[in-house]
């Protein structure tokens, strides 16, 4: 598990890599599409052979979940991390039974908190990859981060 990071630690250009990879299977595809977006493409795999995407797609909010998984446990934030606003999230290449998803998530702006002032806002831009390197996901995410001087 990596340190725990406090505002101050972070920096315009830092990166974080993904410190694993999580391999989605066509079960996982199914089921979270079934919950929680019941597209044909989503639940079977004939209906999807017949669909834009010709096969069986992951819904993009499995990705993004995926995608947060991988986020938590690459970027360790003092006392979590705590969302402020998703600017952008674009899927840009459907994610299949077998992919192996990882991310690169780099820090591209850095503010004290207007409204929280023990607080800064991180601004992050992540790449999710599949197992070749192509991109399946971007987005661009702000979370807060405590000052190390008001957790004393």
């Amino acid at each position: 598990m990596p340190k725990e990071l406090y505002f101050e630690d972070f920096y315009v250009g830092q990166k974080f890599a993904s410190l694993g990879g999580v391999k989605v299977t066509a079960e996982e595809i199914k089921e979270f599409g079934s919950k929680y977006d019941p597209q044909p493409f989503h639940l079977d795999e004939a209906a999807g052979e017949n669909s834009f995407f010709k096969g069986l797609a992951a819904s993009g909010w499995l990705t993004a979940a995926i995608v947060m998984r991988l986020r938590v446990q690459s970027l360790t934030v003092a006392g979590g991390m705590i969302g402020a606003g998703v600017e952008e999230m674009r899927w840009t290449k459907p994610v299949r039974p077998g992919d192996s998803i990882h991310t690169e998530i780099e820090v591209v702006g850095v503010r004290q908190s207007n409204s929280r002032k023990d607080f800064g806002v991180v601004r992050t831009r992540t790449l999710a990859f599949n197992q070749n390197d192509e991109v399946v996901m971007r987005s661009t995410v702000n979370f807060l981060a405590p000052l190390r001087s008001a957790a004393k």
